[in-house]
């Protein structure tokens, strides 16, 4: 039987036409005016369509947009909007063209495997996802030419579908592509844009381009359900995160080359490259093929344009929690793109390999050897990534590995209750209830404390009876499914409190999160949630991995705990199905927020800074994020940065901790109430919180971020680099110091210190350099000053340049003069590393030479 297909669009009347337009731009999803026209339409219809505006308008009934067409007040919404939404896109005074820094027109690109723009769009399934979404909300707002490039999943992430037992089981419902916020991106002359992906020697992939408008900017999703394509070749866009180790290869394929290659079919040519994740990394290679044909260069020409014009992203603290494959299966699918840059297999591979015995081929690896830009998303996360890949840059001093850190933030508007938003708009912006305002901008939070303690009290009771009719409502729909009993699901009605403090813990389900910790001592924990003065009740919410059966076991005990124990009954609950529009019920209407992984596993985290936003207070491990806030004395921190001498004991000991600060501080604090019905020393908290957490960790500031220190050197150094002359002698250059390094020498001749060095003094340090066949410019040579450290090196105070004098022979003699810095002994070594001002930096390749 063969069946045909076409769409039917909803007719809806001219003056309410522009909902039509609203609808295709993800906009919506964080301005609380627009949200609220579609919640008047039909407000069911807004609830099963999954806040899917797109879907709900093409179920309206005809009588009812004529019915909204005629009234005045409605009308006039939906034109108060439409003016709001015209003044944001054609803003002539955005943050990005007040403070361009850039030379040319900078265009970045962003790849990212996961955008968690809104609910209506599922292509996310946590962390990465939503802060890949609130990188190009931010995008959007601060004006920054960025865009987005990811994949067109035909399902949806797994819903979460919990057994009796509370197993936890999936469903992958087919997206309903055909009304939601997309459009198919047509070349000039109408034509679908379709791409052609080699997969190997003896395989192509084809992808058509699809265009989601967020705001000011675009995401393109590159989609391989096509029927042009075998069957086997359209499973790979089927599923985030799907199938095996050979399917999971191929998406990152389609999604790092099919992305380059869609860009250039558009017409896009990007200054700057930003991989979020290792997934995307093959972008790399497919940008040097391109440049070789383009303009006719070698490898090593090409390379350094590429490497000098890419940002990358690491978001996991763990080795093995990197992306590695096998090299017979990246051979399969990858000898043909090495054949095309002139590489021989182990040359290709060497890219990729951590060390030249390493077994895999890890895409964190490749992505660091290409990329002049590295980061971690934390302060500490940068820390650890340095001593993981220290084995990338042997020899040279862990502090001084090129990752750096720019911590996560969150889009501000996507988080906030509408309640807290109208209140912090009341008093922080002077009653301006529409337009855009700018988070990162810290004097403005400084208003807070003018906010009164009843109205912020109110808004956040308000947020919690909210929270709580959610979860109740949600688990009276899973226990019809499971087959209970009407008497059963009646007693949803006892779930949760209002009154009674409220603690949420919402993440995924990876074991490394801990989500049982609070569990350690169940009789200990019954006391402190069953206190009768001071109760606390507790709400989780999460997804395992599909394949992750120990933390699908966390999840079924914490349930098992909700449903089979007295005490604990109606008290911790479970919410099934974890996404976006819990994610905001929860951290909109928790009193605390509870984070405890195991410190230092956790790259970032952003929930915890969703949650202070909206007036939660941080009770957490000392990981992600919270080390650089807490200890404070606005939140609680949950032991310290100790280290174990096993896991049960860590475990033993921070549970100890997280008891003693919900019945010593955190419960009497919360309980103190005054005659109004709040604690005044809770509510000061509170507004502690907000003012000190609110200003930085937003992804305004983050974005800005990425733009000063990674986006505008990237796309000037390409632009330097893009000059034909320019790469050939930085390619030379390159050439000339592998080939002379090993002639390079330095030796120590500063005069021997014969009489007491005081604070102040002059001390002059000498070196005999020996350069084989190199220049002076072709190097730098410092005085690298510190103090010893206990593993043998010296910890770096600071490194000073040394400055060429003379020569002896074939020798040149390098001198410097400095004042100490600190009294004490003092320790200083010598080295030589190469120096081009052409380049971002001069460590990738690696070379540096030590006095030995």
């Amino acid at each position: 039987m063969k069946i045909h297909s076409f769409n039917v669009q909803p007719n809806l009347p001219e003056n309410i036409k522009f909902l039509e337009e609203l609808a295709n731009n993800m906009w919506f999803t964080w301005n609380w005016p627009a949200i609220m026209l579609f919640m008047q339409i039909d407000p069911k219809l807004w609830n099963d369509s999954n806040r899917n505006p797109k879907w709900m308008l093409g179920c309206v009934p005809q009588k009812r947009f004529e019915e909204l067409s005629n009234d005045p007040a409605f009308v006039e919404q939906v034109n108060k909007v439409k003016e709001v939404y015209y003044n944001y896109k054609n803003n002539p005074n955005t943050w990005y063209k007040q403070n361009k820094k850039e030379q040319g027109d900078m265009l970045a690109a962003y790849f990212s495997m996961e955008y968690g723009i809104g609910e209506g769009l599922p292509i996310y399934s946590g962390g990465l996802g939503m802060l890949a979404g609130d990188h190009i909300k931010s995008a959007s707002d601060l004006g920054l030419p960025i865009i987005g490039v990811g994949l067109f999943y035909k399902k949806g992430y797994g819903q979460q579908l919990l057994n009796r037992e509370g197993w936890q089981n999936e469903e992958f419902p087919d997206n309903d592509w055909a009304h939601m916020a997309v459009e198919h991106v047509l070349d000039k002359n109408g034509n679908e844009i379709i791409v052609d992906i080699p997969l190997g020697f003896n395989e192509s992939v084809k992808a058509c381009v699809w265009r989601v408008k967020v705001g000011r900017t675009d995401l393109y999703l590159l989609d391989t359900n096509l029927q042009e394509n075998t069957p086997a070749q359209r499973l790979i866009t089927e599923k985030l995160y799907g199938g095996d180790r050979e399917n999971r290869i191929r998406q990152e394929v389609v999604l790092g080359i099919g992305g380059v290659k869609a860009l250039n079919a558009m017409g896009l040519n990007p200054t700057v490259y930003h991989i979020n994740e290792g997934h995307s990394a093959f972008l790399l290679l497919q940008r040097i093929i391109d440049i070789m044909n383009g303009r006719k260069m070698s490898f090593a020409q090409a390379r350094e344009i590429v490497w000098a014009s890419s940002v990358f992203t690491t978001h996991t603290p763990v080795i093995a929690g990197n992306e590695h494959f096998d090299p017979l299966l990246v051979r399969k699918y990858m000898e043909y793109y090495a054949q095309a840059m002139g590489l021989s297999w182990n040359e290709f591979l060497a890219l990729g390999k951590e060390k030249e015995d390493s077994a895999t081929f890890c895409m964190t690896v490749l992505a660091l050897r290409l990329t002049a830009y590295a980061n971690g998303v934390a302060k500490l996360h940068g820390k650890v990534s340095r001593e993981m890949w220290a084995n990338l840059w042997p020899t040279l001093p862990e502090n001084e590995v090129p990752i750096g850190s720019i911590t996560n933030g969150i889009h501000s508007a996507s988080w906030i209750s509408h309640e807290m938003n109208d209140l912090f708009r009341k008093y922080l912006l002077n009653g301006n209830q529409l337009g855009e305002f700018d988070p990162s901008d810290k004097p403005m939070w400084d208003k807070v404390n003018e906010i009164p303690d009843e109205e912020i009290w109110n808004i956040h009771v308000q947020r919690k009876a909210k929270l709580i009719n959610m979860a109740r409502t949600r688990i009276k729909r899973q226990l019809k499914r499971q087959g209970f009993d009407v008497m059963t699901i009646n007693k949803t009605s006892r779930v949760l409190k209002p009154d009674v403090l409220t603690i949420g813990f919402a993440r995924r389900f990876a074991t490394y999160k801990r989500a049982t910790l609070l569990f350690k001592d169940l009789d200990r924990l019954d006391k402190i949630i069953n206190n009768p003065l001071r109760p606390i009740q507790f709400v989780f919410a999460g997804k395992a991995h599909p394949a992750d059966t120990a933390g699908k076991e966390f999840i079924k005990t914490i349930y098992n705990l909700t449903q089979n124990d007295p005490r604990f009954k109606n008290k911790i609950v479970f919410v099934e199905d974890y996404n976006m529009n819990i994610a905001r019920y929860m951290v909109q209407g928790v009193d605390v927020w509870l984070n405890n992984p195991i410190r230092p596993m956790e790259a970032s985290g952003t929930s915890g800074m969703k949650a202070a936003l909206n007036g939660a207070l941080m009770l957490s491990i000392l990981d992600g994020w919270w080390d650089e806030v807490g200890p404070c004395d606005f939140g609680w921190s949950i032991g310290g940065a100790e280290k174990y001498g096993s896991e049960a004991e860590r475990d033993a000991v921070e549970a100890e901790s997280l008891y003693n600060l919900l019945e010593q501080d955190i419960a009497p604090s919360y309980y103190a109430k005054n005659d109004k019905g709040f604690s005044s020393a809770w509510l000061a908290l509170m507004k502690k919180s907000i003012q000190e957490i609110a200003p930085f960790f937003n992804t305004n500031r983050m974005v800005k971020e990425y733009y000063e220190k990674f986006y505008v050197g990237a796309n000037n150094y390409g632009q330097i680099l893009n000059q034909g002359e320019t790469t050939a002698d930085v390619a030379a250059w390159r050439k000339k110091i592998a080939e002379n390094w090993y002639r390079v020498s330095i030796t120590d001749i500063t005069p021997a210190f014969d009489k007491a060095i005081l604070m102040g003094d002059k001390l002059t340090f000498r070196a005999r350099v020996f350069l084989g066949g190199l220049a002076p410019e072709d190097i730098q040579v410092e005085l690298y000053l510190g103090t010893r450290g206990t593993l043998g090196g010296i910890e770096k105070e600071n490194a000073v340049d040394m400055h060429v004098v003379g020569n002896e022979g074939d020798a040149y003699i390098y001198e410097v003069q400095i004042s100490p810095f600190n009294s004490g002994r003092q320790d200083y070594a010598l080295r030589i590393l190469p120096a081009c001002d052409k380049i971002p930096n001069v460590l990738t390749p690696f070379f540096i030479r030590w006095e030995e």
